[in-house]
């Protein structure tokens, strides 16, 4: 294959230089805009993880509401049964948000999230586990179309030297909501309203967060009525504007080139490693601080947000050193494998050091101080592997997004799982002890991976045109071999 007739096909000058746009934009609303729909959206996943303690601890809430007797290996199924949902709808969303419209398909799925939500209490009472399975299903198959969706609209709104700050801001939401669920949620559990609030004020605010969204959100500057001229030439003049040729072509997706791409498949790796550790912790953390280290169910709330708390504020300055680096001439990908080695080796070290520390009552500052460390340093994946599909592919960023989240969320299924398959009993410290070995080899590998095959070039199966000229050729080519062998 000659990359000259590709070229000749197919010549490629290169974006115009950009103009200069300062100061707060709409871009900033629409980032400001998926920052609160991520926010509402990891609420709805997490209050489950501090709810389901409440729902099956008599000694934990009020005698009025009713309490489940779930073993440890149901209550991990019920945990892990959001990703059986969010897992199927990945790729389909990735599709259609790419085609159709990426901020009226995250506003309809998260309206459904929330309806869904608000119905968990009542399907409990009646069904038992098995209905709060099936509606968390039903939640994470409204959800598939968060990352995808959002990822979609990063890549048209934010241009490439804001990407780490604009992007990490947005992604930032879904700390920032567990953060805020956290705590919350432990309140309303142990005050006189009980658990079933949770689940009816989150899932109200999703309903009102998705009816603003669908008015106020935008798929791309061009479509927006009120943005300024200079903020629209700044945004289209930095990512580069596609011909009307390559909107078209873009619904012939290069799947192909895709699932072979070697850059691709370590994105796929590393996102796997990330997903284990972070829901890892996130489902399991409010169990263990109540079982080894003797929180209440208020303080178990609280005191797991704050490794969350510290993940999100990390993000502010691990995305500003990000962008400070580019602009002193780091790469892109060095800057990527750089953020993303702090924030998958420094956790995992976290982990392996919380298997030496005593838990006693008289020490819970330590191991708390760890756990913070370990989810904080996590901060860095944000600018690190996150936003490396958009450096990759530009065009085609939500599509791959639904295709690592979709596989990455088979871990986040499998974890809960195996987590309560090893911790029989959640006052076993030993236990506790292999599931963190087990997470910090999984950090560590899927983060070398990264480093040695992870890139941050843009594929040239980005450019639809360019595709469809080297398949052009490539059909020339046999043909050509094909009249060979018949005149021999």
């Amino acid at each position: 294959m000659s990359v000259t007739k590709v070229q000749e096909i197919c010549p490629y000058t290169g974006p115009p230089t950009p103009p200069v746009s300062g100061g707060l934009g709409k871009r900033h609303l629409q980032v400001f805009l998926l920052f609160l729909g991520m926010t509402i959206s990891y609420g709805l996943r997490v209050s489950m993880s501090v709810a389901i303690v409440a729902m099956t601890d008599n000694s934990t809430i009020d005698s009025n509401f009713e309490i489940f007797k779930w073993d440890s290996s149901i209550k991990s199924m019920v945990l892990s049964s959001f990703f059986w949902g969010y897992t199927v709808t990945q790729i389909p969303a990735g599709y259609v948000a790419g085609i159709w419209s990426a901020q009226r398909l995250v506003s309809i799925g998260i309206f459904f999230c929330g309806l869904l939500t608000l119905l968990i209490p009542i399907v409990s009472s009646h069904g038992g586990w098995i209905a709060a399975c099936i509606c968390r299903v039903g939640m994470g198959l409204c959800q598939g179309c968060l990352l995808p969706s959002t990822q979609t609209l990063l890549a048209k709104w934010v241009p490439p030297n804001e990407r780490a700050r604009l992007g990490t801001f947005a992604y930032a939401g879904g700390q920032f909501g567990t953060v805020v669920t956290m705590p919350i949620s432990g309140f309303l559990a142990g005050s006189s309203i009980g658990w079933p609030s949770i689940f009816y004020i989150f899932g109200l605010i999703a309903l009102i967060w998705s009816i603003a969204f669908y008015y106020m959100g935008f798929d791309s500057p061009v479509l927006h009525p009120s943005i300024s001229q200079s903020e629209k030439l700044y945004i289209q003049g930095s990512l580069g504007e596609m011909t009307e040729k390559t909107k078209l072509d873009k619904s012939e997706t290069p799947w192909k080139q895709i699932f072979t791409s070697i850059p691709m498949w370590a994105l796929i790796i590393v996102h796997c490693g990330q997903n284990w550790g972070y829901w890892m912790l996130l489902t399991e953390m409010p169990s263990y601080m109540k079982n080894i280290l003797k929180f209440n169910i208020e303080e178990s709330g609280v005191t797991s947000a704050l490794p969350y708390l510290a993940m999100w504020l990390l993000s502010f300055p691990a995305s500003w050193l990000s962008d400070f680096a580019l602009k002193k001439g780091a790469s892109i990908g060095t800057t990527r494998k750089v953020s993303n080695t702090i924030a998958h080796w420094g956790p995992g070290l976290a982990l392996l050091g919380l298997c030496f520390v005593p838990t006693d009552l008289n020490n819970k500052t330590i191991p708390v101080l760890i756990l913070v460390i370990s989810v904080g340093l996590n901060a860095g994946s944000l600018c690190g592997f996150q936003i490396n599909h958009i450096d990759l592919s530009p065009n085609y960023a939500g599509t791959m997004m639904s295709i690592t989240n979709c596989i990455a969320s088979v871990i986040a299924i499998i974890a809960p799982i195996i987590v309560g398959e090893i911790v029989r009993d959640e006052t076993d410290q030993h236990s506790w002890h292999i599931v963190f070995y087990i997470s910090t080899f999984i950090y560590f590998a899927g983060n070398l991976i990264f480093i040695i095959f992870g890139r941050a070039e843009i594929q040239w199966w980005n450019d639809p045109i360019e595709v469809k000229a080297r398949k052009e050729i490539k059909r020339q080519n046999n043909m050509e071999m094909n009249e060979k062998k018949i005149e021999k």
